[in-house]
Protein backbone atom coordinates (compact mmCIF):
# COMPACT_ATOMS: atom_id res chain seq x y z
CA UNK A 1 0.00 0.00 0.00
CA UNK A 2 1.77 3.33 -1.04
CA UNK A 3 1.63 6.35 1.53
CA UNK A 4 -1.20 7.78 -1.03
CA UNK A 5 -3.48 5.42 -0.67
CA UNK A 6 -2.50 4.89 3.33
CA UNK A 7 -4.01 8.33 4.18
CA UNK A 8 -7.27 8.05 1.94
CA UNK A 9 -7.70 4.87 3.41
CA UNK A 10 -6.95 5.91 6.86
CA UNK A 11 -8.95 8.86 6.33
CA UNK A 12 -11.80 7.31 5.03
CA UNK A 13 -11.56 4.83 8.42
CA UNK A 14 -10.97 7.54 11.00
CA UNK A 15 -14.95 8.89 9.31
CA UNK A 16 -16.43 5.78 9.55
CA UNK A 17 -15.21 4.64 13.18
CA UNK A 18 -16.50 7.60 14.55
CA UNK A 19 -19.81 6.17 14.48
CA UNK A 20 -18.62 2.66 15.68
CA UNK A 21 -15.97 3.37 18.61
CA UNK A 22 -18.64 4.74 21.13
CA UNK A 23 -20.32 1.41 21.06
CA UNK A 24 -17.27 -0.68 20.16
CA UNK A 25 -16.60 -1.84 24.11
CA UNK A 26 -20.03 -2.29 24.63
CA UNK A 27 -19.77 -6.01 23.80
CA UNK A 28 -17.02 -7.08 25.73
CA UNK A 29 -18.26 -10.97 26.66
CA UNK A 30 -16.66 -13.80 24.32
CA UNK A 31 -19.73 -15.95 22.38
CA UNK A 32 -18.80 -18.73 24.83
CA UNK A 33 -20.10 -16.75 27.65
CA UNK A 34 -23.56 -15.47 25.64
CA UNK A 35 -24.41 -19.12 24.26
CA UNK A 36 -23.22 -21.46 26.64
CA UNK A 37 -23.99 -25.14 25.98
CA UNK A 38 -24.74 -23.97 22.12
CA UNK A 39 -21.17 -22.69 21.88
CA UNK A 40 -19.61 -25.79 23.85
CA UNK A 41 -21.82 -28.28 21.48
CA UNK A 42 -19.93 -26.74 18.59
CA UNK A 43 -16.66 -27.10 19.95
CA UNK A 44 -16.73 -30.46 21.64
CA UNK A 45 -18.30 -31.76 18.56
CA UNK A 46 -15.69 -30.44 16.25
CA UNK A 47 -18.38 -28.63 13.64
CA UNK A 48 -14.70 -27.12 12.54
CA UNK A 49 -11.96 -28.98 12.73
CA UNK A 50 -10.11 -25.84 14.03
CA UNK A 51 -11.50 -24.26 17.13
CA UNK A 52 -11.11 -20.93 16.31
CA UNK A 53 -13.35 -21.04 12.91
CA UNK A 54 -16.65 -21.18 14.59
CA UNK A 55 -15.51 -18.38 17.09
CA UNK A 56 -14.56 -15.72 14.48
CA UNK A 57 -17.45 -16.38 12.13
CA UNK A 58 -19.96 -13.33 12.49
CA UNK A 59 -23.46 -14.37 13.23
CA UNK A 60 -27.06 -13.43 11.62
CA UNK A 61 -28.76 -12.40 14.60
CA UNK A 62 -27.90 -10.95 18.30
CA UNK A 63 -26.33 -14.16 20.04
CA UNK A 64 -29.02 -13.99 23.19
CA UNK A 65 -31.63 -14.34 20.34
CA UNK A 66 -29.39 -16.98 18.43
CA UNK A 67 -28.69 -19.38 22.16
CA UNK A 68 -32.67 -19.24 22.70
CA UNK A 69 -33.73 -20.56 19.64
CA UNK A 70 -30.69 -23.06 19.85
CA UNK A 71 -32.69 -24.42 22.89
CA UNK A 72 -35.95 -24.67 21.16
CA UNK A 73 -34.45 -26.84 17.88
CA UNK A 74 -32.25 -28.79 19.58
CA UNK A 75 -35.07 -31.01 20.74
CA UNK A 76 -36.05 -31.72 17.16
CA UNK A 77 -35.20 -35.54 16.51
CA UNK A 78 -33.95 -34.31 13.23
CA UNK A 79 -31.83 -31.51 14.32
CA UNK A 80 -28.51 -31.35 13.24
CA UNK A 81 -25.90 -29.25 14.44
CA UNK A 82 -23.58 -28.24 11.25
CA UNK A 83 -26.61 -27.24 9.76
CA UNK A 84 -28.01 -24.54 12.67
CA UNK A 85 -24.42 -23.01 12.41
CA UNK A 86 -24.62 -22.80 8.60
CA UNK A 87 -27.97 -21.18 8.69
CA UNK A 88 -27.00 -18.56 11.34
CA UNK A 89 -23.49 -18.13 10.22
CA UNK A 90 -22.06 -15.73 7.62
CA UNK A 91 -19.53 -17.54 5.85
CA UNK A 92 -15.93 -16.87 6.02
CA UNK A 93 -15.05 -14.05 3.93
CA UNK A 94 -13.04 -14.23 1.15
CA UNK A 95 -9.80 -12.39 3.00
CA UNK A 96 -9.80 -15.19 5.03
CA UNK A 97 -8.33 -17.90 2.45
CA UNK A 98 -4.99 -18.88 2.79
CA UNK A 99 -3.00 -17.33 -0.21
CA UNK A 100 -2.32 -19.64 -2.32
CA UNK A 101 0.65 -20.82 -3.72
CA UNK A 102 -0.79 -20.67 -7.71
CA UNK A 103 -1.58 -16.80 -6.80
CA UNK A 104 1.94 -15.85 -6.32
CA UNK A 105 3.92 -13.56 -8.85
CA UNK A 106 6.16 -16.30 -10.34
CA UNK A 107 10.32 -15.12 -10.66
CA UNK A 108 10.28 -13.63 -7.02
CA UNK A 109 12.88 -14.60 -4.61
CA UNK A 110 12.20 -14.34 -0.98
CA UNK A 111 12.82 -10.83 0.05
CA UNK A 112 10.96 -9.69 -3.39
CA UNK A 113 8.24 -12.00 -1.88
CA UNK A 114 7.89 -9.98 1.58
CA UNK A 115 7.50 -7.08 0.01
CA UNK A 116 5.04 -8.40 -2.24
CA UNK A 117 3.17 -9.91 0.63
CA UNK A 118 2.29 -6.56 2.49
CA UNK A 119 -0.65 -5.03 0.53
CA UNK A 120 -2.02 -8.67 1.09
CA UNK A 121 -1.96 -8.83 4.81
CA UNK A 122 -2.97 -5.49 5.58
CA UNK A 123 -6.45 -5.27 6.99
CA UNK A 124 -8.61 -2.29 6.95
CA UNK A 125 -11.34 -3.29 9.65
CA UNK A 126 -13.90 0.13 10.19
CA UNK A 127 -16.90 -1.62 11.82
CA UNK A 128 -16.80 -4.55 14.35
CA UNK A 129 -17.87 -7.81 13.08
CA UNK A 130 -18.62 -10.77 15.58
CA UNK A 131 -15.82 -11.00 17.72
CA UNK A 132 -13.63 -8.76 15.71
CA UNK A 133 -13.32 -5.20 16.75
CA UNK A 134 -12.80 -1.82 14.74
CA UNK A 135 -9.39 -0.41 14.71
CA UNK A 136 -8.94 3.26 13.60
CA UNK A 137 -5.87 2.34 11.17
CA UNK A 138 -5.52 -0.34 9.29
CA UNK A 139 -2.90 -2.91 10.43
CA UNK A 140 -0.65 -6.40 9.45
CA UNK A 141 -2.18 -9.51 10.15
CA UNK A 142 0.44 -12.60 10.81
CA UNK A 143 -1.81 -14.70 7.84
CA UNK A 144 -3.65 -17.91 7.80
CA UNK A 145 -6.44 -18.23 10.53
CA UNK A 146 -5.24 -14.88 12.22
CA UNK A 147 -6.87 -12.33 11.15
CA UNK A 148 -6.17 -10.34 13.95
CA UNK A 149 -3.44 -7.52 14.89
CA UNK A 150 -1.54 -9.69 17.17
CA UNK A 151 0.52 -8.19 19.90
CA UNK A 152 3.53 -9.13 20.14
CA UNK A 153 3.79 -10.42 16.50
CA UNK A 154 3.39 -6.58 15.11
CA UNK A 155 6.71 -5.59 16.37
CA UNK A 156 8.55 -8.04 14.51
CA UNK A 157 6.08 -7.43 11.41
CA UNK A 158 7.06 -3.77 11.70
CA UNK A 159 10.89 -4.27 11.64
CA UNK A 160 10.14 -5.52 8.05
CA UNK A 161 7.82 -2.86 7.50
CA UNK A 162 10.63 -0.54 8.40
CA UNK A 163 13.00 -2.03 5.81
CA UNK A 164 10.55 -1.60 3.19
CA UNK A 165 10.03 1.89 4.34
CA UNK A 166 6.26 1.38 5.11
CA UNK A 167 6.84 3.93 8.25
CA UNK A 168 3.13 5.29 8.34
CA UNK A 169 1.67 1.67 8.57
CA UNK A 170 3.73 1.05 11.58
CA UNK A 171 2.65 4.67 13.10
CA UNK A 172 -0.64 3.24 12.15
CA UNK A 173 -0.64 -0.01 14.51
CA UNK A 174 1.31 1.66 17.17
CA UNK A 175 -2.29 4.25 17.18
CA UNK A 176 -4.44 1.28 17.41
CA UNK A 177 -2.62 0.05 20.33
CA UNK A 178 -3.01 3.58 21.88
CA UNK A 179 -6.65 2.86 21.25
CA UNK A 180 -6.95 -0.34 22.65
CA UNK A 181 -4.58 0.23 25.99
CA UNK A 182 -7.15 3.60 26.28
CA UNK A 183 -10.36 1.32 26.02
CA UNK A 184 -9.05 -2.11 28.08
CA UNK A 185 -6.50 -0.34 30.29
CA UNK A 186 -3.71 -2.63 28.76
CA UNK A 187 -2.87 -4.16 25.19
CA UNK A 188 -4.69 -7.19 24.74
CA UNK A 189 -3.54 -10.19 22.67
CA UNK A 190 -5.31 -8.95 19.37
CA UNK A 191 -8.95 -7.04 18.51
CA UNK A 192 -10.99 -9.80 19.19
CA UNK A 193 -13.63 -9.87 22.48
CA UNK A 194 -12.26 -13.30 23.42
CA UNK A 195 -8.41 -12.16 23.83
CA UNK A 196 -9.59 -9.38 25.92
CA UNK A 197 -8.72 -11.18 29.05
CA UNK A 198 -5.15 -11.44 28.93
CA UNK A 199 -2.35 -9.75 27.27
CA UNK A 200 1.23 -10.98 25.37
CA UNK A 201 5.23 -9.89 25.61
CA UNK A 202 4.85 -6.22 26.49
CA UNK A 203 7.00 -4.87 23.06
CA UNK A 204 5.08 -1.83 23.51
CA UNK A 205 8.58 -0.37 24.43
CA UNK A 206 10.12 -1.67 21.57
CA UNK A 207 7.73 -0.42 18.80
CA UNK A 208 8.67 3.42 20.43
CA UNK A 209 12.14 2.58 20.14
CA UNK A 210 11.39 1.64 16.11
CA UNK A 211 9.56 4.59 15.74
CA UNK A 212 11.78 6.73 17.93
CA UNK A 213 14.39 6.21 14.64
CA UNK A 214 12.20 8.22 12.40
CA UNK A 215 9.94 10.48 14.20
CA UNK A 216 10.25 13.68 16.32
CA UNK A 217 10.95 12.09 20.11
CA UNK A 218 9.43 14.20 21.97
CA UNK A 219 5.85 14.19 19.64
CA UNK A 220 6.24 10.23 19.87
CA UNK A 221 6.93 10.35 23.82
CA UNK A 222 4.25 12.63 24.61
CA UNK A 223 1.43 10.38 22.35
CA UNK A 224 2.79 7.02 23.48
CA UNK A 225 4.38 7.43 27.33
CA UNK A 226 0.37 7.67 28.93
CA UNK A 227 -0.17 4.14 26.91
CA UNK A 228 3.40 2.74 28.36
CA UNK A 229 2.51 3.81 31.53
CA UNK A 230 -1.01 2.37 31.24
CA UNK A 231 0.71 -0.52 30.18
CA UNK A 232 3.14 -0.69 32.96
CA UNK A 233 0.52 -0.52 35.62
CA UNK A 234 -1.20 -3.29 33.94
CA UNK A 235 1.87 -5.37 34.96
CA UNK A 236 2.34 -3.73 37.93
CA UNK A 237 -1.24 -4.21 39.66
CA UNK A 238 -1.53 -5.36 43.20
CA UNK A 239 1.46 -4.00 44.75
CA UNK A 240 0.27 -2.39 47.12
CA UNK A 241 -2.22 -5.45 47.80
CA UNK A 242 1.23 -7.83 48.39
CA UNK A 243 2.03 -8.26 51.90
CA UNK A 244 5.16 -6.69 53.59
CA UNK A 245 6.84 -9.81 54.62
CA UNK A 246 9.97 -11.53 53.01
CA UNK A 247 8.14 -14.57 52.16
CA UNK A 248 7.09 -15.14 48.31
CA UNK A 249 3.19 -13.15 47.90
CA UNK A 250 1.63 -12.84 44.17
CA UNK A 251 -1.36 -10.85 42.92
CA UNK A 252 -2.30 -11.41 39.32
CA UNK A 253 1.19 -11.07 37.04
CA UNK A 254 2.71 -9.19 39.97
CA UNK A 255 4.65 -11.33 42.31
CA UNK A 256 6.96 -10.05 45.49
CA UNK A 257 10.31 -12.07 45.80
CA UNK A 258 11.59 -13.38 49.05
CA UNK A 259 13.37 -10.60 49.79
CA UNK A 260 10.84 -7.78 49.02
CA UNK A 261 11.76 -7.48 44.90
CA UNK A 262 9.00 -6.81 42.05
CA UNK A 263 9.12 -9.04 39.36
CA UNK A 264 6.50 -10.42 36.81
CA UNK A 265 4.52 -13.52 36.03
CA UNK A 266 2.11 -14.42 32.77
CA UNK A 267 -1.00 -15.15 33.93
CA UNK A 268 -4.85 -14.56 32.56
CA UNK A 269 -8.24 -12.74 33.96
CA UNK A 270 -10.38 -15.99 33.74
CA UNK A 271 -10.17 -19.50 34.80
CA UNK A 272 -12.17 -21.18 31.97
CA UNK A 273 -11.36 -23.29 28.55
CA UNK A 274 -9.89 -20.98 26.12
CA UNK A 275 -12.77 -20.17 23.56
CA UNK A 276 -10.90 -20.70 21.00
CA UNK A 277 -9.40 -24.11 21.54
CA UNK A 278 -12.44 -25.00 24.29
CA UNK A 279 -11.69 -28.95 23.10
CA UNK A 280 -8.38 -29.03 23.49
CA UNK A 281 -7.99 -27.51 26.63
CA UNK A 282 -10.84 -29.69 28.15
CA UNK A 283 -8.98 -32.61 26.76
CA UNK A 284 -6.30 -31.23 28.83
CA UNK A 285 -7.64 -31.90 31.65
CA UNK A 286 -9.01 -35.12 30.86
CA UNK A 287 -5.73 -37.39 31.76
CA UNK A 288 -6.18 -36.70 35.64
CA UNK A 289 -9.43 -36.72 37.37
CA UNK A 290 -8.05 -35.15 40.50
CA UNK A 291 -6.71 -31.93 38.56
CA UNK A 292 -8.18 -28.89 39.38
CA UNK A 293 -9.35 -27.58 36.82
CA UNK A 294 -9.75 -24.15 36.81
CA UNK A 295 -6.01 -23.94 37.66
CA UNK A 296 -5.21 -25.49 34.39
CA UNK A 297 -7.16 -23.50 32.30
CA UNK A 298 -5.68 -20.49 33.92
CA UNK A 299 -2.13 -22.00 33.10
CA UNK A 300 -3.30 -22.80 29.55
CA UNK A 301 -4.46 -19.11 29.27
CA UNK A 302 -1.34 -18.19 31.07
CA UNK A 303 0.61 -19.91 28.30
CA UNK A 304 -1.28 -18.72 25.52
CA UNK A 305 -0.20 -14.69 27.17
CA UNK A 306 3.29 -15.49 27.02
CA UNK A 307 2.87 -16.37 23.00
CA UNK A 308 4.58 -20.04 23.83
CA UNK A 309 1.57 -22.31 23.66
CA UNK A 310 2.97 -24.22 23.89
CA UNK A 311 6.23 -26.01 25.26
CA UNK A 312 7.64 -28.15 27.87
CA UNK A 313 8.72 -24.97 29.40
CA UNK A 314 5.50 -25.01 31.11
CA UNK A 315 5.09 -29.00 31.96
CA UNK A 316 5.97 -30.58 35.10
CA UNK A 317 6.34 -33.53 33.02
CA UNK A 318 7.48 -32.93 30.03
CA UNK A 319 5.03 -35.00 27.81
CA UNK A 320 2.59 -33.88 29.51
CA UNK A 321 0.19 -30.87 29.06
CA UNK A 322 -2.38 -31.80 32.24
CA UNK A 323 1.11 -31.26 34.44
CA UNK A 324 1.24 -27.39 33.25
CA UNK A 325 1.82 -24.91 35.85
CA UNK A 326 2.52 -21.46 33.61
CA UNK A 327 1.67 -19.06 36.46
CA UNK A 328 4.12 -20.78 38.74
CA UNK A 329 6.77 -19.40 37.31
CA UNK A 330 8.63 -15.99 37.17
CA UNK A 331 9.45 -15.98 33.55
CA UNK A 332 12.78 -14.44 32.31
CA UNK A 333 11.37 -12.62 28.89
CA UNK A 334 8.82 -11.23 31.03
CA UNK A 335 11.12 -9.34 33.18
CA UNK A 336 14.00 -8.25 30.41
CA UNK A 337 11.02 -6.50 28.36
CA UNK A 338 9.53 -4.75 32.06
CA UNK A 339 12.86 -3.89 32.36
CA UNK A 340 13.20 -2.18 28.67
CA UNK A 341 9.39 -1.18 29.45
CA UNK A 342 10.96 1.17 32.94
CA UNK A 343 14.43 1.99 30.72
CA UNK A 344 11.89 3.24 27.93
CA UNK A 345 10.02 5.26 30.63
CA UNK A 346 12.72 7.14 31.90
CA UNK A 347 13.39 7.54 28.47
CA UNK A 348 10.12 9.34 27.86
CA UNK A 349 10.16 11.62 31.06
CA UNK A 350 13.70 12.43 29.82
CA UNK A 351 12.56 13.36 26.84
CA UNK A 352 9.78 15.36 28.16
CA UNK A 353 11.80 17.04 30.95
CA UNK A 354 10.97 15.57 33.56
CA UNK A 355 14.03 14.31 35.22
CA UNK A 356 13.17 13.30 38.70
CA UNK A 357 10.43 10.41 37.13
CA UNK A 358 13.02 9.29 34.96
CA UNK A 359 15.24 9.00 37.37
CA UNK A 360 12.28 6.89 39.17
CA UNK A 361 11.90 4.31 36.48
CA UNK A 362 15.89 3.92 36.03
CA UNK A 363 16.38 3.73 39.43
CA UNK A 364 13.39 0.60 39.03
CA UNK A 365 14.97 -0.45 35.98
CA UNK A 366 17.91 -1.41 38.15
CA UNK A 367 16.52 -2.51 40.76
CA UNK A 368 14.94 -5.79 38.64
CA UNK A 369 18.20 -6.10 36.64
CA UNK A 370 19.47 -7.24 39.77
CA UNK A 371 16.50 -9.13 40.65
CA UNK A 372 16.87 -10.81 37.16
CA UNK A 373 20.58 -11.76 37.85
CA UNK A 374 19.71 -13.05 41.36
CA UNK A 375 16.89 -15.34 40.88
CA UNK A 376 17.06 -16.47 37.43
CA UNK A 377 20.79 -17.25 36.53
CA UNK A 378 21.85 -20.69 37.15
CA UNK A 379 25.69 -21.00 37.29
CA UNK A 380 25.25 -24.77 36.63
CA UNK A 381 23.79 -24.36 33.54
CA UNK A 382 25.42 -21.39 32.40
CA UNK A 383 22.00 -19.57 31.40
CA UNK A 384 19.14 -17.24 32.60
CA UNK A 385 16.24 -19.55 33.54
CA UNK A 386 12.55 -19.26 35.34
CA UNK A 387 12.12 -18.88 38.77
CA UNK A 388 9.76 -21.11 40.08
CA UNK A 389 7.66 -19.09 42.73
CA UNK A 390 6.33 -22.38 44.56
CA UNK A 391 9.49 -24.41 44.95
CA UNK A 392 11.40 -21.40 45.15
CA UNK A 393 14.11 -22.01 43.29
CA UNK A 394 15.53 -22.15 39.58
CA UNK A 395 13.34 -23.98 36.32
CA UNK A 396 14.93 -27.09 35.21
CA UNK A 397 13.92 -26.32 31.87
CA UNK A 398 16.81 -24.94 29.45
CA UNK A 399 15.18 -22.62 26.99
CA UNK A 400 15.43 -19.83 24.10
CA UNK A 401 14.04 -17.35 26.47
CA UNK A 402 17.14 -17.17 28.18
CA UNK A 403 18.60 -15.03 25.43
CA UNK A 404 16.32 -11.87 26.32
CA UNK A 405 18.85 -11.45 28.98
CA UNK A 406 21.56 -10.50 26.21
CA UNK A 407 18.46 -8.83 24.31
CA UNK A 408 17.82 -6.46 27.39
CA UNK A 409 21.52 -6.46 28.36
CA UNK A 410 21.05 -7.26 31.86
CA UNK A 411 23.33 -10.00 32.22
CA UNK A 412 27.22 -9.44 33.27
CA UNK A 413 30.04 -9.76 30.53
CA UNK A 414 30.83 -13.21 32.30
CA UNK A 415 27.06 -14.47 32.14
CA UNK A 416 26.88 -13.58 28.44
CA UNK A 417 30.04 -15.49 27.64
CA UNK A 418 28.80 -18.52 28.89
CA UNK A 419 25.45 -17.99 27.15
CA UNK A 420 27.15 -17.46 23.53
CA UNK A 421 29.19 -21.01 24.71
CA UNK A 422 26.36 -22.62 25.44
CA UNK A 423 23.94 -21.37 22.28
CA UNK A 424 26.23 -22.06 20.26
CA UNK A 425 27.27 -25.57 21.48
CA UNK A 426 23.69 -26.89 22.35
CA UNK A 427 21.13 -24.64 20.52
CA UNK A 428 22.70 -23.58 17.38
CA UNK A 429 21.27 -26.43 14.49
CA UNK A 430 22.21 -25.90 10.63
CA UNK A 431 18.75 -24.76 10.18
CA UNK A 432 19.10 -21.55 12.84
CA UNK A 433 18.16 -21.37 16.20
CA UNK A 434 15.92 -24.11 18.54
CA UNK A 435 13.51 -23.47 20.92
CA UNK A 436 13.89 -26.09 23.60
CA UNK A 437 16.11 -29.00 24.00
CA UNK A 438 13.02 -31.27 23.99
CA UNK A 439 11.57 -32.82 21.56
CA UNK A 440 7.71 -33.35 22.47
CA UNK A 441 5.41 -32.78 19.73
CA UNK A 442 4.80 -29.00 21.18
CA UNK A 443 5.27 -25.96 18.50
CA UNK A 444 7.37 -24.16 20.87
CA UNK A 445 9.78 -27.05 21.45
CA UNK A 446 12.46 -28.63 19.14
CA UNK A 447 12.69 -29.36 16.61
CA UNK A 448 11.35 -25.58 15.75
CA UNK A 449 12.64 -22.66 15.69
CA UNK A 450 11.03 -19.33 15.14
CA UNK A 451 11.55 -16.00 13.77
CA UNK A 452 11.64 -13.46 16.71
CA UNK A 453 13.49 -15.48 19.25
CA UNK A 454 15.92 -15.88 15.94
CA UNK A 455 15.86 -11.93 15.99
CA UNK A 456 16.12 -11.55 20.07
CA UNK A 457 19.14 -13.76 19.93
CA UNK A 458 21.23 -11.86 17.15
CA UNK A 459 20.50 -8.51 18.40
CA UNK A 460 21.46 -10.13 22.04
CA UNK A 461 24.40 -11.33 20.71
CA UNK A 462 25.54 -7.60 19.08
CA UNK A 463 24.69 -6.43 22.33
CA UNK A 464 27.86 -7.97 23.80
CA UNK A 465 30.31 -8.50 20.66
CA UNK A 466 29.65 -11.43 19.33
CA UNK A 467 28.89 -10.69 16.06
CA UNK A 468 30.69 -13.84 14.52
CA UNK A 469 28.33 -15.80 16.40
CA UNK A 470 25.24 -13.83 15.74
CA UNK A 471 26.01 -13.92 11.82
CA UNK A 472 25.68 -17.84 11.99
CA UNK A 473 22.78 -17.26 13.73
CA UNK A 474 21.53 -14.99 10.88
CA UNK A 475 23.15 -17.03 7.75
CA UNK A 476 21.51 -20.74 8.89
CA UNK A 477 17.98 -19.06 9.67
CA UNK A 478 18.07 -17.12 6.12
CA UNK A 479 19.12 -20.38 4.64
CA UNK A 480 16.44 -22.58 6.33
CA UNK A 481 13.57 -19.63 5.12
CA UNK A 482 15.04 -19.23 1.38
CA UNK A 483 15.34 -23.28 1.33
CA UNK A 484 11.43 -23.91 2.58
CA UNK A 485 10.73 -20.88 0.30
CA UNK A 486 12.67 -22.17 -2.93
CA UNK A 487 10.54 -25.87 -2.10
CA UNK A 488 6.85 -24.48 -1.33
CA UNK A 489 6.85 -20.81 -2.32
CA UNK A 490 5.53 -19.33 0.68
CA UNK A 491 6.73 -17.96 4.19
CA UNK A 492 5.60 -19.94 6.93
CA UNK A 493 5.23 -19.22 10.87
CA UNK A 494 7.50 -21.67 12.13
CA UNK A 495 10.82 -23.99 10.89
CA UNK A 496 12.15 -27.37 11.66
CA UNK A 497 15.67 -25.90 11.84
CA UNK A 498 16.99 -29.24 12.58
CA UNK A 499 16.47 -30.64 9.21
CA UNK A 500 16.29 -27.34 7.30
CA UNK A 501 13.58 -27.31 4.66
CA UNK A 502 11.28 -29.33 6.53
CA UNK A 503 8.20 -27.46 7.57
CA UNK A 504 7.42 -26.72 11.46
CA UNK A 505 5.50 -28.97 13.10
CA UNK A 506 3.45 -29.97 16.68
CA UNK A 507 0.99 -27.60 18.18
CA UNK A 508 -2.84 -27.13 18.15
CA UNK A 509 -3.07 -26.42 14.31
CA UNK A 510 -1.42 -26.67 10.96
CA UNK A 511 1.21 -24.54 9.91
CA UNK A 512 0.19 -21.65 8.92
CA UNK A 513 0.85 -19.47 5.74
CA UNK A 514 1.36 -15.61 5.51
CA UNK A 515 3.34 -14.78 7.58
CA UNK A 516 3.57 -11.88 9.16
CA UNK A 517 6.70 -12.01 11.39
CA UNK A 518 8.75 -14.62 9.44
CA UNK A 519 8.53 -12.04 6.88
CA UNK A 520 9.16 -8.77 9.11
CA UNK A 521 12.44 -10.93 10.55
CA UNK A 522 13.96 -11.82 7.70
CA UNK A 523 13.17 -8.87 5.74
CA UNK A 524 14.96 -6.96 8.57
CA UNK A 525 17.55 -9.48 8.33
CA UNK A 526 18.43 -9.32 4.66
CA UNK A 527 18.56 -5.69 4.82
CA UNK A 528 20.82 -5.95 8.46
CA UNK A 529 18.08 -3.36 9.82
CA UNK A 530 19.96 -5.35 13.19
CA UNK A 531 23.01 -3.06 12.27
CA UNK A 532 20.97 0.10 13.28
CA UNK A 533 17.97 -0.73 15.88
Amino acid sequence: MNSKNYHKASAKLKTAFVSTAGRLMLTQKSPDEILGEFFSDVQMQQVFGDGKTFIDLVPKKRLSALKKEYELVRLDPNFVLADFVKQHYYELSPEKAEIRLNNYPQGMNAREHVTWLWDHLVRTVHKSKGTLFALPYPYIVPGGRFEEQFYWDSYFVMLGLAADKKWDIIYGMLRNYIFMADKFGFIPTANRTYFTSRSQPPFFAMIIRLLSTKRNKTLLYTESLPTLLNEYGFWMKGKKLLDKSKSVAVHKRLVRMPDGEFLNRYFDNKTTPRPEMLRDDVKATKSDKHLTHGKVFLDLRAAAESGWDFSSRWFLKVNDISTIHTTDFVQIDLNCLMYISELTIANGYRALFQPLLAIKYRKQAEKRAEAIRKYMWSESEGWFVDYDIEKQNLSQSVTLAGVFALYASVATEKQASKIAERLERDFLKSGGLVTTLVENGQQWDSPNGWAPLQWVAIVGLKNYGFDELAEKVRIAWMKTIELVYEHEGKMIEKYNVVKPGKLGGGGEYAVQDGFGWTNGVYAALYDKLDEWL
